[in-house]
């Protein structure tokens, strides 16, 4: 039995109510822990040489500090091992010296890694050069000597594409390990006092143990991180660096593929270059200034394959480094999900134009997969007054699709060259297009609050062949949060509003897309303008809760309002939405004899559109559990009693599916081993046998040399349902004068990722990614929806039976009256989807900042017959072609001015 809207409001207090009451019976016994501080000397003579030995005199001249406690598995109790550190200064480095006690040196793991692999024993510092308890530097050194720099946002939030130039040696004494660094001013930013204060925070992984030891101890679950540091004090007179770093790079390229007879843009190879620019300027010693001048990301990894059948776009995260880097200042979500106002993947994007194109008529088309950035400058960082500030300009270019008609046959003259280029005509599939988004942060209440802003706007210059597309976007937004007693409550919340404008088309489009729907038939509160040239929303969300200790809760909601559109330069999944959520979760920090950490937790959520219709409500509790000996579990299971979609049909009714129950249980060895495994399963089933889901993944670690990482991550699905959307078609007697079709799916979907990794030193390593991806789908017993908000699902839809519906060529045709002629027909649904993806990657860094890339990559998709399994599918698609090569060499300088 559903429960009302004021039964679940007094659940839902209770519930908040209850956990104030357990947390107020622990609040006593958590412990003020005092700050520790670091008092340093400038260097007096020779700085240290960075060689991993520590006897440089000018160490002798500052304290070591020591007394670290442990973090996990046992908070605030004496380290298997304890770590010494020094910190000495000049006017323009900053020297950190670790000495990492061991008693018994077997126990160092020196597994070696590329930047920011963290691997075996390490030990890091974090800097608030800013003092502003919310953002950090931070630089880790391996036993093994590679690197690891993040920048630290949000309290807490860490970002490995930070990537400084900084300097670490490694070495060993008959205690232990010890690690050397010098980290250049210029790499920090902070102010131009003349006696500075900074906020810092050591941490030391003691990899035999799986434990985290830290300088500056810390509670269980604390409310945040950079705000727990320590303080270093006692540099005097250092003045703040203006940064200026330019890296040209060059680059060549070779692509091999198969050859098309008659087609001139696919002769077999293809050789082309480019050149372009980066630089990163310190405007004030607070605010830097990074540029790209026509950027390649040859090297990022592809994307991995994915499909989806409800007709959404798939998410993929960023990973381009101009864009991911110092990302979190940009960062503004919209409620839960991927929902973003800034989602930089859309500069730069695949364009959105189709050409005039024709095979029939003999013509062949080169589409470009990609729309050219001209530049791009992002102008970003925090002010000694706790101002953050973040603007970010890109221009992309025109984008032209060429298209070439084949007439060699017709060639009578040897010498005429036009003829043998052929009919050639190129059309505007993206215009001339501007980026900006500016954000704005200000700190205050002692840096326990902040509020801010963002502002973002797409400009298009627009060409009548693309008319579909919006002239103009914006979006607006103010965000907050406030934390008290001591940062272990909360409450935050943001509201943006967004405008679109365009020729009508363009907002008609907008309106009918799949995001919006505003055509749906059953939906009173909204309605199609097509004469509109703009479309207005909002959208937001508020959140209170606890965000620290044993116990953590959090209630609040969020929405996205019908004419809410952010897909110009954001990403919005589905508007017209309003969601309330509650969740509870309580930890057990200290390790007992058979366990290290545990915690388990319950959420509650519901959905509603702004109609008014209750569309959604979910229960879910989850655990994790870490067992004495480093193996892991993890088990989570939901109830969904109630289950409706808008979008579903595509424009049709709201749809409903069965009450579906899902769980998953996952299981991992000790992660340290040589050999390690994770294994997960997944099911899901609904009533009626609507839907279900298993799901088995298998993730395998092997690391048989420190040099020398492989892992392999499968991935087998089967995803069975009996009303899969398929089509919708004109028929007058149907209810809203529209059939909507559905079918019974059987659906697979296999993936592997392998990754192999091996360093040949700390600054040259070599990677190789390969993922295989296919997706099959057989559709038969196909439907049409009858009653589309019925509990039953045998009323919910009616079987075509065989008399009714007969396969054709290319699809089938319905006859629906049985009286001899069709009334409508679909396409085929069925298909069998290959695609494969690799990348070997040569990286060295021959000196700091500066590298040479070596790339081999290959791809190729396509489609397999649907009566083809999934391995005979791989065999004809992959195997048996000739699958496309590219081969890159870049080379990159960093100039330190």
């Amino acid at each position: 039995m559903l429960l009302t809207i004021n039964q679940l409001g007094a659940v839902i207090a209770l519930l908040f109510l209850s956990s104030l009451s357990l947390v107020a019976q622990t609040e006593a016994t958590e412990l003020n822990i005092p700050k520790k501080v670091y008092n340093t000397i400038a260097v007096k003579g020779e700085a240290p040489d960075i060689d991993g030995d520590l006897s440089d005199a000018a160490w002798n001249d500052v304290a070591w500090s020591s007394g670290y406690v442990e973090f996990q598995p046992d908070v605030g109790t004496e380290p298997t091992q304890q770590t010494k550190m020094k910190i000495t200064y000049d006017g323009k480095n900053l020297y950190i010296a670790f000495h990492c006690l061991e008693s018994d040196k077997s126990k160092i793991e020196r597994r070696l890694g590329r930047r920011d692999d963290f691997p075996g024993d390490w030990v890091e510092i974090n800097i608030d050069s800013y003092n502003d308890d919310r953002t950090a530097f931070s630089f880790t050194a391996s036993a093994s000597g590679v690197k690891g720099d993040e920048f630290v946002s949000n309290n807490g939030n860490f970002d490995s594409s930070w990537n400084p130039i900084w300097y670490l040696a490694t070495g060993e004494n008959e205690e232990g390990w010890t690690a050397e660094m010098r980290i250049p001013l210029s790499q920090l930013r902070f102010s131009a006092e003349e006696i500075q204060t900074w906020g810092i925070q050591s941490t030391r992984r003691y990899f035999a143990n799986e434990e985290r030891s830290t300088w500056q101890p810390l509670p269980a679950n604390p409310p945040g991180w950079v705000s727990e540091f320590g303080e270093l004090r006692g540099i005097k007179g250092i003045k703040p660096q203006k940064q200026l770093e330019i890296q040209p790079f060059v680059l060549g390229q070779y692509d091999t593929f198969e050859e098309e007879v008659g087609n001139p843009f696919r002769d077999g190879d293809d050789f082309g270059g480019n050149v372009g620019l980066d630089a990163k300027i310190g405007i004030t010693n607070d605010l830097t200034l990074d540029l790209t001048v026509n950027p390649d990301f040859g090297q990022v990894d592809a994307d991995p394959g994915a499909i989806a059948l409800d007709g959404f776009e798939i998410f993929f995260e960023e990973r381009r480094p101009f864009f991911v880097e110092n990302k979190s200042v940009f960062d503004f979500r919209v409620g839960g999900g991927a929902d973003n106002v800034f989602f930089p993947r859309r500069i730069g994007r695949t364009p959105q134009g189709g050409t005039t194109f024709d095979a029939s008529k003999g013509e062949y088309e080169d589409f470009p997969t990609n729309t050219t950035i001209l530049g791009a400058a992002k102008f970003s960082g925090k002010t000694k007054d706790g101002w953050t500030i973040g603007v970010l300009e890109s221009v992309t270019g025109k984008e032209f699709a060429e298209i070439e008609l084949d007439n060699r046959e017709e060639i009578t003259d040897p010498l005429d060259l036009d003829g043998l280029l052929g009919e050639k005509r190129k059309e505007l599939v993206e215009p001339l297009t501007n980026y900006f988004v500016g954000r704005v942060q200000k700190d205050f209440n002692d840096r326990n609050s902040f509020v801010g802003g963002i502002f973002t706007t797409t400009h298009r210059d627009m060409e009548r062949s693309l008319d579909f597309l919006h002239t103009q976007a914006y979006t607006g937004g103010i965000d907050f949060r406030h934390n008290w007693k001591d940062r272990k409550y909360y409450i935050e919340g943001r509201g943006i509003i967004s405008r679109v404008n365009g020729d009508p088309q363009a907002i008609l489009n907008t309106q009918t897309s799949l995001t919006h729907l505003f055509q749906r038939v059953d939906a009173e509160h909204l309605e199609v303008d097509p004469d509109a040239t703009s479309l207005s929303g909002t959208g937001g969300n508020l959140a209170i809760g606890r965000g620290s200790g044993k116990w953590r809760y959090e209630l609040g909601g969020n929405w996205r309002s019908p004419g809410l559109e952010l897909n110009d330069i954001g990403f919005l999944r589905r508007a017209d939405r309003i969601v309330q959520f509650a969740s509870v979760r309580r930890f057990w920090n200290n390790s007992t004899s058979w366990y290290r950490q545990a915690n388990v937790g319950v959420e509650q959520t519901t959905q509603y559109d702004f109609d008014g219709n209750f569309n959604r409500i979910q229960y879910e509790g989850r655990a994790e559990i870490n067992w004495k000996n480093n193996w892991f579990t993890e088990v989570g299971g939901a109830h969904k009693p109630r289950i409706f979609i808008n979008s579903f049909l595509r424009g049709g009714p709201r749809w409903r599916f069965n009450e579906e129950n899902f769980y998953f249980a996952a299981v991992g060895t000790d992660q340290r081993k040589k050999l390690s495994a994770i294994a997960v399963y997944v099911n899901s089933q609904a009533k009626q046998d609507n839907f279900s889901l298993n799901r088995y993944e298998l993730r395998l670690n092997y690391q048989p040399l420190d040099a020398l990482s492989l892992s392999l991550s499968t991935e087998y699905e089967m995803n069975p349902n009996k009303t899969q959307y398929v089509s919708q078609q004109s028929y007058a007697p149907a209810t809203f004068g529209t059939r909507y079709i559905t079918g019974e799916i059987e659906q697979e979907t296999l993936s592997a990722t392998l990754r192999v990794n091996y360093n040949i030193n700390p600054n040259f390593t070599i990677q190789y990614y390969a993922q295989p991806f296919i997706a099959k789908g057989t559709y038969t017993n196909f439907n049409f929806v009858a009653d589309s908000d019925n509990e039953n699902l045998n009323e919910r839809v009616t079987l075509f039976n065989q008399n009714q519906i007969s396969e054709v060529d290319g699809g089938y045709a319905v006859d629906e009256d049985v009286d001899g002629t069709t009334d409508y027909s679909f396409g085929n649904p069925d298909f069998n989807f290959v695609q494969f993806r690799s990348n070997l990657v040569a990286r060295w860094e021959y000196i700091p900042g500066s590298e040479v890339f070596l790339v081999w990559s290959q791809g190729i998709e396509g489609g397999a017959s649907s009566r083809e399994s999934l391995t005979d599918a791989f065999d004809s698609q992959v195997l048996g072609q000739q699958i496309r090569n590219t081969f890159l060499v870049k080379w990159t300088y960093r100039f330190v001015l």
